[in-house]
């Protein structure tokens, strides 16, 4: 993706640590489905090797729980033009893999609860979808 661009919106009313974790956990599962957007490894001064970062800004917006379910149902006519990550609530109350895929299965639609979403595509269309999003401070 030559213009890319990739932003996280994060419900903004979660504790400061939740919004901390659920950025980790979008970033990182990002970066497992485009590991282009992780730099090649750097030496400093000294020679020594520090590990490659991101090499695209990654902002993180702020949006309510109706925002973020709406947007995600917006989202399924964008992929896989657009690679998307979300993460509900339910990483809050389970406590293991198996469990997270278990609610998810389970359902209903209604239920789920959506803390955050991670999107990365071309720049236009992303900025469409989240251009007029504040960032979280």
């Amino acid at each position: 993706m030559a213009d890319t661009k990739c932003v996280l919106i994060i419900d903004d009313s979660l504790p400061l640590g939740v919004i901390a974790n659920t950025a980790a956990v979008l970033a990182a599962s990002l970066g497992r489905l485009y590991p282009e957007m992780i730099g090649e490894d750097l030496r400093d001064h000294q020679g020594q090797v520090h590990e490659g970062i991101t090499t695209l800004a990654l902002p993180i917006l702020k949006g309510t729980p109706a925002l973020l379910k709406t947007l995600r149902a917006q989202l399924r006519e964008s992929e896989p033009a657009l690679l998307v990550v979300d993460l509900i609530s339910a990483t809050r109350t389970t406590r293991s893999y198996a469990e997270y895929a278990a609610v998810l299965a389970q359902g209903p639609d209604a239920a789920i609860q959506y803390q955050g979403l991670g999107l990365l595509g071309e720049r236009t269309a992303v900025t469409r979808l989240t251009g007029n999003l504040g960032l979280l401070r």
